[in-house]
């Protein structure tokens, strides 16, 4: 029997603490699985709002949940070297009492370019092949010696881990490179779709992801791995109405998806809203309906 689907939440860190931490309150108490945000130096997608960092919300969010999953969707590269990366993540396992979800993606230019580093999306590609091998060993070994293209560790020490048994590690793919790699390195499976100017159109590339994405899991010999659906980078904002959200949550049960992520709706766009349908589907989530 296929067990059912898990939902989560985005939050994002444009708003202070004192009006964000009742959000993370009420996701854990309308009884979703997860809770996310993103982790950058500045949003694309608010990039003249405040922005706050990923990692000490994450920490804030900790000390007013109790059971939900707390992660990152995603982290990348571009401003994490997988060293201090690990040291967080080590941190942030303790902090949620082992709630952490570390999710990690290529990540997009403009955090690159604030850095000073013009990359074009192949050496992006190249380097999150680089971070995510030592990622992983970071969370699971001691005394870490490597020496690449993009990052150099000398005997770098990780106590108190290992955690990596703890932390499940969730990678963001569309490329057959990077699928590939999801499914040699991650837990889970993140995707954003992708194209699509209609919802049926995102849906049905999402489906070849999908399709692609299982024969990579078959082929590492991992086919159960769980797979993550960004619902909001479609064409519709997934939050319109509890019954675009069961749609949508349908389709992705059908294409083979263990969990869902949604956004916390917003006053203005991106993700504009209204948070009584959030409150509407967790409702209809909570009766099984």
């Amino acid at each position: 029997m296929s067990r059912p689907l898990r939902h989560g939440v985005v939050l994002l860190t444009d708003e202070p603490w004192r009006e964000s931490a009742p959000r993370w309150r009420a996701v854990e108490e309308l009884g979703f699985d997860h809770a996310w945000t993103y982790d950058h130096l500045v949003w694309g997608g608010l990039p003249d709002s405040p922005w706050r960092s990923a990692m000490p919300t994450l920490a804030a969010a900790a000390g007013v949940t109790e059971r939900i999953g707390l992660g990152t969707f995603v982290s990348s590269p571009n401003q994490n070297h997988p060293y201090a990366y690990a040291r967080d993540v080590i941190t942030l396992e303790d902090l949620t009492g082992g709630r952490f979800r570390c999710g990690v993606g290529a990540g997009g230019d403009l955090d690159a370019r604030l850095l000073g580093a013009d990359l074009g999306l192949r050496e992006r590609v190249d380097r999150f092949h680089e971070f995510v091998p030592l990622l992983d060993r970071l969370l699971r070994e001691d005394h870490v010696e490597h020496t690449g293209r993009w990052y150099t560790t000398r005997d770098a020490r990780t106590l108190p881990g290992p955690v990596r048994h703890r932390v499940p590690l969730l990678v963001a793919a569309n490329g057959p490179r990077s699928i590939a790699l999801a499914a040699r390195y991650g837990d889970a499976w993140v995707t954003y779709g992708g194209r699509g100017e209609t919802l049926a159109e995102w849906f049905a590339h999402v489906a070849e992801l999908a399709e692609r994405f299982g024969e990579a899991a078959d082929a590492a010999g991992r086919p159960a791995l769980d797979r993550y659906l960004s619902l909001d980078s479609s064409p519709r904002f997934s939050l319109e109405s509890a019954a675009l959200y069961a749609e949508m949550s349908g389709r992705a049960v059908e294409l083979g998806f263990t969990d869902v992520v949604c956004h916390w709706p917003r006053q203005d766009s991106p993700y504009r809203g209204d948070p009584a349908v959030l409150e509407e589907v967790a409702g209809t989530l909570r009766s099984g309906t």
